[in-house]
């Protein structure tokens, strides 16, 4: 699954580094991560580095993005191939 932020994000700037795949930027009202680039750091990381270093806990995954570990690997190969190609 991606990831999401919710509304309890207090913007503290410290998941938006941390991510890999450049999947988290700031919002209109606090941090949003995009789906389509989130790996859930699937070819980085064991864990994701967001989860693990936000001080609120406030990024479950994404019920409406449910995805296996083997398609979070296809979608991280997908951007490795992309950012090749730029």
């Amino acid at each position: 699954m991606a990831l999401l932020i919710t509304d309890e994000c207090i913007n503290c700037d410290v998941c938006e580094p941390a991510c890999p795949n450049e999947a988290i930027s700031l919002g209109v009202e606090h941090y949003e991560i995009d789906p389509d680039r989130c790996t859930e750091c699937v070819g980085h990381h064991d864990e994701p580095q967001c989860v693990q270093l936000c001080p609120v806990a406030c990024i479950p995954h994404d019920p409406r993005r449910i995805e296996s570990p083997a398609q979070l690997r296809l979608k991280f190969e997908a951007l490795v191939r992309a950012k090749a190609s730029a």
